[in-house]
């Protein structure tokens, strides 16, 4: 008699979303939308794309970028309702929600069809988060940074909860709650924001990983995954390595 498999899901995968299934930022995209819809000021917006553009010409690390991206968004969210977030977010996820890496979507499909538990931790405003799960992802669980409302309902500019500041500490609070295995378990992340929970899981990945994600994931041994183009690649331990560019 062959025993039914069972559906309860014990195991646990774990995602970054912003450069590691997404394929660009969500905070800023949120950003930009909210500039367009006059509930941001126009320098919001001017900011925004000085922002971009210092990171893009080398002025900055991606990590610099996406905290000025909190800044930036923290200064003019004050005042600011709940439900212009959710507005602008309801309008910008249909546009941008299919704009995927090739290697996320081909590990989700197939931990979803192992059954595999599926979380997702990221920096952006849960709004926005929560929204991308619900019309896309369909993840079981997803956690963004939550930015405290005032007795008007109106946003005062302060984050009660930003996950990026400790994703491992969400993670075990959850893996707890929920009673939920380590065994078997997945981490994808591709900046330091994401190396608290890739510590806890088996199976970690850098994908496409910044430079001090890189630096531990060789010293962990980790999987380094490189998505360039329609081509995926992994990299053998050892064979990350800056070029010598006088000897090119």
């Amino acid at each position: 008699m062959t025993a039914k498999k069972s559906t309860k899901k014990n195991k646990i995968a774990i995602f970054d979303i912003d450069g590691t299934i997404f394929r660009k930022n969500l905070h800023f995209e949120l950003i930009n939308e909210l500039s367009w819809m006059k509930t941001f000021p126009a320098e919001a917006r001017n900011a925004l794309v000085e922002i971009y553009t210092d990171w893009l010409e080398h002025e900055g690390t991606y990590e610099e970028y996406r905290k000025a991206l909190i800044t930036l968004y923290a200064e003019h969210i004050k005042g600011c309702t709940k439900e212009d977030v959710i507005k602008a977010s309801k309008i910008l996820i249909p546009f941008h929600a299919k704009r995927t890496y090739i290697f996320a979507e081909r590990l989700i499909k197939k931990l979803r069809a192992e059954n595999y538990h599926l979380m997702v931790i990221s920096g952006s405003p849960t709004e926005v988060v929560e929204e991308y799960n619900r019309q896309y992802l369909k993840f079981d669980s997803a956690f963004g940074s939550i930015y405290t409302l005032d007795s008007a309902g109106r946003y005062t500019g302060e984050a009660e909860f930003e996950p990026s500041k400790n994703k491992g500490h969400v993670v075990e609070q959850y893996m707890y709650e929920h009673k939920l295995t380590f065994e078997g378990s997945y981490g994808v992340g591709d900046t330091e924001s994401d190396i608290s929970f890739l510590k806890l899981v088996e199976n970690p990945i850098a994908f496409n990983p910044n430079q001090n994600l890189k630096a531990v994931a060789e010293k962990e041994n980790w999987k380094i995954v490189v998505e360039k183009k329609d081509v995926v690649y992994e990299v053998a331990p050892g064979c990350f390595r800056s070029p010598n560019i006088m000897n090119l």
